[in-house]
């Protein structure tokens, strides 16, 4: 199930890389000492890409920035392990990119120029020339209002107008970068998409390799909690925000008849227990709940003609369910099993390049719960490659965001055209 806006679509672009050609080249990677692992930089007309799995945070800052740095760099996207140290990783950044604005988060997974990869970072360094890119910090999350979501926007497009890269309309998209175990995404971003209006929006909830003990975004050279990064990209390029799953309805309904919803937490489904009513809804034993049932049984919350799935992060002692998404008392939710993974992610991407041509990259968020299904189910390693051939860059996320949504177990992001001649 595929949502590509909820609102007037703006541009359009969607995922298949492009085949070499002269604005598509690689770098032969430079010489290195036998103790770093350095994958080679792709350089095409308008960013560049980057990944490390070098554990020493100046090793892996400066390892980026000889893949990234050129004249033109205007700005800096990652993704990385939660596994670094931060503190050093944050200051050896600023460092190799002074004058750069960059951004990011910690991930549960990264998605690097190979594939799938794990206790890495990877990098997209966008060419100010074809993008104009500013960054605003939510500190926060829970005071959050919409005049504070307004004025943020106003200023990052006033930044974004001075650069004279591109009109504003049709030609602007936001990402957004949360602290994923904040529980404050439903309320950030349903202000934020109000402020952006038909600006068309996406991001992910940032992780910490599935310890689901602290998640960070990255501004200003510091990695903070309990807070939010939104990027404001114009560009001249042609782009298609997106959004997709592949779960399929059961026959199996669940009422949530008792739950706190600030904590996300479910105590009854169907007037039980909710660990029993979703244990035998899953066709499970209760004794047998896991991150593997999580993954491959979960609910989901229709609304119109669409499902949004509802995954569950941890089984309680009193028998009650602690989600990654927004759950309230009353709402009916619709037990889920997936669907072909990979080919319902490659229809979206062929979808989308059949609007925007080939594209030059796509920005992925998704759920690290799919990556587990991928492993499970055994398409991991073809799920990988298909990845790298399209040349999808992002991370695994602890949840997806799309249109002020507030989704799990889903593939969301951006597909970014190739430059014309025009451009």
């Amino acid at each position: 199930m595929a949502y590509d806006s909820f609102g007037a679509p703006i541009k359009s672009t969607e995922v298949a890389l492009a085949r070499q050609r002269e604005d598509v080249q690689s770098i032969v990677p430079l010489p290195k000492p036998e103790s770093v692992v350095m994958n080679p930089a792709t350089t095409q007309s308008a960013v560049r890409v980057a990944s490390s799995n070098v554990r020493d945070p100046m090793l892996a800052a400066t390892t980026l920035a000889r893949q990234l740095n050129h004249d033109n760099l205007g700005c800096v996207l990652f993704f990385c392990s939660a596994e670094y140290d931060l503190g050093r990783l944050g200051i050896a950044l600023e460092h190799v990119f002074a004058g750069i604005r960059i951004c990011g988060c910690t991930s549960a997974g990264e998605i690097t120029p190979q594939g799938y990869d794990r206790g890495s970072i990877t990098a997209i360094g966008f060419d100010r020339r074809y993008f104009a890119i500013e960054c605003g910090l939510i500190s926060e999350l829970e005071s959050f209002g919409l005049q504070d979501a307004q004025e943020l926007i106003d200023g990052l497009l006033t930044t974004c107008r001075q650069a004279r890269v591109a009109p504003i309309k049709n030609n602007t998209f936001a990402i957004t970068l949360l602290d994923g175990l904040s529980s404050r995404e439903e309320l950030v971003l349903t202000t934020l998409n109000a402020a952006l209006g038909t600006i068309p929006h996406f991001g992910g909830s940032a992780g910490d390799d599935e310890r689901l003990a602290n998640t960070h975004v990255f501004f200003n050279g510091t990695f903070h909690t309990s807070a939010a990064t939104v990027l404001l990209v114009n560009t001249s390029l042609d782009f298609r925000v997106f959004s997709t799953h592949h779960m399929e309805e059961r026959n199996e309904k669940l009422v949530v008849t008792a739950a706190d919803s600030d904590s996300r937490t479910v105590y009854e489904l169907n007037a039980e227990p909710a660990a029993e009513a979703y244990a035998r809804a899953a066709g499970v034993a209760f004794a047998d709940l896991d991150r593997k049932t999580f993954a491959l049984r979960p609910m989901a919350v229709k609304i119109g003609e669409h499902y949004f799935v509802r995954s569950v992060q941890r089984v309680n002692a009193d028998k009650s369910l602690t989600f990654y998404c927004a759950v309230e008392t009353g709402i009916v939710m619709t037990a889920m099993q997936p669907g072909p993974l990979l080919d319902n992610l490659r229809q979206q991407l062929e979808d989308a390049e059949n609007h925007v041509g080939p594209p030059l990259l796509t920005i992925g968020c998704d759920c690290f719960l799919r990556r587990l299904e991928a492993e499970l189910t055994g398409v991991f390693d073809e799920t990988s490659q298909f990845l790298q051939h399209h040349r999808v860059i992002g991370f695994n996320t602890y949840g997806e965001q799309f249109e002020g949504m507030h989704i799990n177990q889903t593939f969301t992001g951006v597909v970014i055209g190739q430059p014309s001649i025009r451009s």
